[in-house]
């Protein structure tokens, strides 16, 4: 008998169990993924370090950010090996402050050393939110839930980006048809912007929710069908969807360039289950121009469809 179990590490072992990807499932190797990943995109001259020659690692060493942070080595090392899970939050804003975390990128580091992390929210579209939607008839909108599944939307906004309402034409999670679909790259122009936003929604997600086997299944999932979410994933990109501008592209009117805003719906626990994402343009703009016409286009195709339907009253039997 070989001395491989003998000699096999528990980082191998726990790499294995859960999926092979940092951040996702084990929370003590979460907290150690994420300092890793944003360490190794500093560089030392940006922070007033010499980098001196060949290094042997990316970004920061781990004796310089400990350094940088004003704490000990060992503490910063257990810290990354998961054998120190709960930091005080003076040491959570030293690292903060060394790493150079944006709000969001904070907070997602005070969630990873949570004592306890609330149960994933259930999805659940409610008929009024539905109404609401579909009130929008002239304003493309859709909701998503933490996975990033598409749940809900408005005859517009599933023909804006991709054809939400047929299976048939993608994927109803917005990950699997960045990561999966080639198609995505042609609806999305700025399709390595999109890509990592959704990257970072999902890490956002996981520190949230790692008991979460659908959640965890899908990252693994990406990881190991999709190079560009591996690379994109080891930066350790957070996000929380807010507001913007996009470009999308429609075959039938084009590219456009379109405002869009993120709307969050609580649930009963206080925490964000369901996201809005509306998009508009400019008024009186080639943009809104476009988006109306695709509105139009939208709104003929869904009458025609209502009137090829046989009603319930036609397909029944006359009695008498």
């Amino acid at each position: 008998m070989n001395g491989v179990n003998r000699t096999e590490r528990t980082d191998d072992i726990e790499n294995r169990t859960s999926g092979g990807v940092d951040g996702v499932g084990e929370t003590r190797r979460a907290l150690g993924g994420f300092l890793r990943a944003r360490r190794e995109r500093i560089s030392p001259e940006n922070v007033g370090l010499v980098g001196g020659g060949r290094r042997r690692v990316r970004g920061l060493r781990r004796e310089e950010l400990a350094q940088l942070a004003g704490i000990s080595v060992d503490y910063y090392v257990r810290l990354e090996q998961g054998r120190a899970t709960q930091p005080s939050p003076e040491v959570l804003d030293a690292l903060a402050r060394a790493l150079g975390l944006d709000a969001a990128e904070r907070r997602h580091l005070t969630t990873l050393t949570a004592a306890r992390r609330e149960p994933a929210p259930a999805t659940r579209v409610s008929p009024l939110l539905q109404q609401v939607l579909d009130s929008m008839a002239r304003l493309p909108a859709f909701v998503t839930n933490h996975r990033l599944d598409v749940v809900a939307w408005n005859d517009l906004g599933a023909e804006l980006v991709g054809g939400l309402a047929d299976p048939g034409r993608r994927d109803p999670n917005n990950a699997r048809y960045f990561f999966l679909d080639p198609g995505s790259r042609v609806v999305f122009p700025e399709w390595e912007e999109r890509a990592g936003d959704a990257v970072g929604q999902l890490r956002v997600a996981a520190g949230l929710y790692p008991g979460d086997p659908e959640l965890a299944e899908l990252i693994t999932e990406l990881s190991a069908h999709s190079a560009d979410f591996r690379r994109i994933w080891a930066t350790g990109k957070v996000l929380m969807c807010s507001a913007g501008r996009k470009q999308v592209r429609h075959p039938r009117v084009g590219l456009m360039h379109l405002d869009y805003e993120t709307l969050r719906v609580p649930v009963p626990s206080g925490e964000t289950g369901l996201e809005i994402h509306i998009f508009c343009a400019p008024e009186h703009s080639p943009d809104a121009r476009a988006l109306a016409e695709l509105a139009t286009i939208t709104a003929s195709a869904s009458a025609s469809a209502e009137d090829a339907t046989p009603t319930t009253e036609a397909l029944s039997p006359s009695i008498g």
